[in-house]
């Protein structure tokens, strides 16, 4: 992609080696202008982080159902439920999909493996999200 931070530091947005896809870890840089989106809204940050994720993976020859796992880095404590719920409307879909007390989802879908680390710091101090992702294409 476009994004500035890949040509200043020399590395690849994503790269496939046979049927796995590995994705850098992305945040809402708008490649065109270079700046950040939604600098006020983790959820807006999240949702725009996972769609170019997606694009990177469809890119590659997948799909995003052969995303299997994603790691979320969260700047702030307060922005871990907007990140949790973009992943959920992302991959699951909208409308609660909390599943039962014994952690069994509701069948809508099967989202994938997924880790929030949180209080990490970030190269612009407005990003909230950056997450990486990780897909096999079968």
């Amino acid at each position: 992609t476009l994004n500035p931070y890949e040509s200043r530091f020399g590395y690849s947005r994503a790269v496939r080696k046979g049927p796995f896809i590995f994705i850098s870890g992305t945040t809402s840089i708008d490649p065109a202008t270079q700046t950040l989106l939604h600098p006020t809204s983790a959820y807006l940050q999240a949702t725009q982080v996972f769609a170019e994720i997606i694009r990177a993976v469809e890119a590659l020859q997948g799909t995003k159902k052969d995303i299997m796992r994603v790691r979320m880095f969260v700047a702030r404590h307060e922005d871990c439920e907007d990140v949790g719920r973009a992943l959920r409307d992302t991959f699951v879909g909208g409308g609660g999909g909390e599943g039962d007390e014994d952690g069994n989802g509701n069948g809508d879908a099967e989202g994938p493996a997924a880790t929030m680390i949180v209080g990490v710091g970030f190269v612009d101090p407005a990003m909230k999200v950056e997450i990486e992702a990780d897909a096999v294409v079968m």
